[in-house]
């Protein structure tokens, strides 16, 4: 689950108070409340609430309905901060606002679900085992939800802004906590209007429902929706609404399954770069690329960066500006040699190159030697990699071989890759990347291999099933475990079988290898990786004079000096490194005068 509601995606600059009030000059009448909704509460708001905006930290929210004209609304929209989308919410007639200003905002494409609180019955839903719902509590919790966002390519809110608002009651933020890792996972904003503008409604608003993409337990969402819900109920509001967008069916299901019903009320936006793919017309064939070559191009186009798709299949697209025309794919562009990418693309002379720069890498031999050979390299190192020597994305890679057995099964299975294969010394660690763009060090996580938890009931086979399932809707696809021979050999390694059923809470590793493609998760780990393994990995880049580059090492602890290469891949993805901004270093580097500046603006 990655995006469940509205998606702020900009960073807005402070605004000061949080309310906005200007001169009473023309009441409107309020948005009409649903049936059941007492006559007492359809009161006319007090006049100081008029013109009410909320700084939500990643823009504002305008709320319509306490606006005194339709001018003073699109006047309000046209002040919003550079590099910030505002929302208008609660416009019961849009098409008026829009002959106001026709070449300045646009309809949202999304539409507006409400809960009616009077007739929602709480405490349903799944039990989560291993997740807490509780309210931020603290600056390490403001970090967590920090992450979640930049997980779903949500902005992150600006860092002093949870603590300015966390004593303001009409605001509610709560987040659902892995109990093991501590780590925050999911969080939701909750507005109470009553609170906010003395709605006599007694409505409420849902807002920013995220779940990290890699959280393991389902149904995270949902607790948190019904978590706030429950909230508000006990306020003595009426209803929340809640902004999603049309297209979002997975989330659309989720609150028409929690009993929201959808409601004639929309937002407006203002016209904008960041809002662009909602109003004009679309790129051809952008549709077809995949997350990492969406990732660049959403940035050039953020930048005025004339973009062509030129095989989106393939994701190769050709960007454009100021007389400069560089063709890509994904993160492969022509500033890349056709000997770096041969070098990247052979192992076994990528690590004879970075060797002589001086880099650590692990003793290795052909698969072509004889069974003898294989043998005494087995007894030596006790446990083997088997690579296809050429070959991306993890496919045909055994990782942990330990008998003459399974090193053959996995020589055949890397064959189905390459002809040629490679053994090689396995070292036991965690599997660090460092994306390396023009020379430095742009972004370093941690890769762990794949894993499920136990429910009590179910087979590991389904519990793949739905965790690959998972993977796949967080990046687009690009991320599946595979049920194959490599599976089925770590699992007999464990006394487990696919039809093996693990007691509930019980965390199982189902592949060795951690590449993404193979249900891998990606964690953050640039703020503290240690110097020399940055180092490290420039030398490594510079060896190969390579300028983006995705170096791979085997390493006990990040925050520590020891490592052992492992391969170098000429065409890293740059999606999943949140949030380290590695599509804007590469447009950097391939445009450099179109480098944003803090004042959102470029410079020459």
């Amino acid at each position: 689950m990655k995006k469940l509601g509205e998606t702020p995606l900009p960073r807005q600059k402070p605004r000061g108070n949080r309310t906005v009030s200007h001169r009473l000059t023309r009441p409107r009448a309020p948005v009409g409340p649903e049936p059941g909704v007492p006559r007492d509460r359809r009161q006319e708001p007090a006049t100081e609430n008029r013109n009410v905006t909320l700084d939500c930290g990643w823009g504002r929210l305008l709320f319509a309905q306490t606006f005194d004209s339709d001018e003073a609304l699109v006047g309000e929209l046209r002040d919003e901060a550079p590099q910030s989308r505002d929302i208008a919410f609660y416009v019961r007639d849009p098409h008026v606002l829009l002959s106001l200003a026709p070449q300045e905002i646009f309809l949202d494409p999304s539409h507006t679900f409400r809960l009616q609180l009077s007739t929602y019955r709480g405490g349903g839903g799944r039990r989560l085992r291993g997740i807490t719902i509780r309210r931020v509590a603290s600056e390490a919790d403001a970090e967590g939800i920090n992450a979640v966002y930049a997980a779903c390519g949500m902005v992150q809110v600006r860092s002093d802004f949870f603590s300015s608002e966390r004593d303001n009651r009409a605001v509610t933020y709560f987040v659902a906590q892995d109990d093991t890792s501590g780590q925050i996972v999911g969080a939701v904003t909750g507005i109470d209007h009553r609170h906010l503008f003395s709605d006599p409604e007694h409505g409420a608003s849902l807002w920013c429902l995220a779940v990290h993409p890699q959280a393991r337990q389902p149904g995270i969402g949902e607790r948190l929706v019904r978590k706030l819900a429950e909230h508000f109920q006990v306020r003595g509001l009426a209803y929340v609404d809640l902004s999603v967008m049309h297209d979002n069916e997975h989330a659309i299901s989720l609150y028409e399954k929690l009993g929201f019903r959808r409601v004639p009320i929309f937002a407006l936006k203002r016209k904008n770069a960041i809002n662009e793919k909602f109003f004009a017309q679309p790129i051809p064939f952008y549709e077809g690329l995949n997350p990492y070559a969406r990732l660049i191009v959403d940035e050039a186009l953020r930048r005025g960066i004339h973009v062509e798709v030129t095989d989106a299949e393939g994701g190769f697209f050709r960007l454009s500006h100021g007389g400069r025309t560089i063709h890509c794919r994904e993160s492969l562009s022509d500033l890349t040699s056709a000997v770096a990418m041969s070098i990247c693309d052979d192992k076994a002379v990528t690590r004879r190159l970075v060797s002589i720069a001086g880099l650590v890498v692990p003793e290795q031999i052909s698969a072509d030697v004889g069974d003898d050979e294989k043998r005494a390299f087995l007894e030596t190192h006790g446990k083997l990699v088997v690579k296809p020597a050429r070959g991306e994305q993890g496919r045909g890679i055994s990782v942990g071989v330990a008998s003459m057995k399974t090193l053959h099964a996995a020589i055949e299975q890397a064959k189905t890759v390459s002809e040629r294969v490679l053994l090689e010394a396995y070292f036991d660690g965690e599997d660090l990347r460092l994306v390396v763009i023009d020379y430095k060090l742009a972004a370093a996580a941690i890769r762990r291999p794949p894993r499920i938890i136990g429910d009590g009931e179910s087979p590991i086979r389904k519990l793949i099933d739905i965790q690959s399932r998972r993977r796949a809707a967080a990046t687009g696809g690009e991320s599946r475990i595979p049920v194959d021979g490599e599976t089925e050999r770590f699992l007999a390694e464990q006394n487990l079988n696919l039809d093996t059923v693990p007691a509930e809470g019980r965390e199982i590793t189902v592949r060795k290898a951690a590449n993404l493609h193979t249900g891998g998760t990606i964690h953050d780990v640039t703020a503290k990786v240690h110097p020399e393994l940055v180092a490290a990995a420039c030398r490594a880049a510079e060896a190969i004079r390579i300028p983006v580059v995705g170096v791979d090492f085997i390493v006990r602890d990040p925050e520590k000096s020891d490592y052992v290469f492992i391969e170098a891949n000429e065409r890293p993805g740059l999606a999943n490194h949140e949030p380290q901004p590695t599509a804007e270093r590469f447009v950097d580097l391939l445009f450099p005068g179109s480098r944003a500046w803090p004042d959102g603006q470029s410079r020459p």
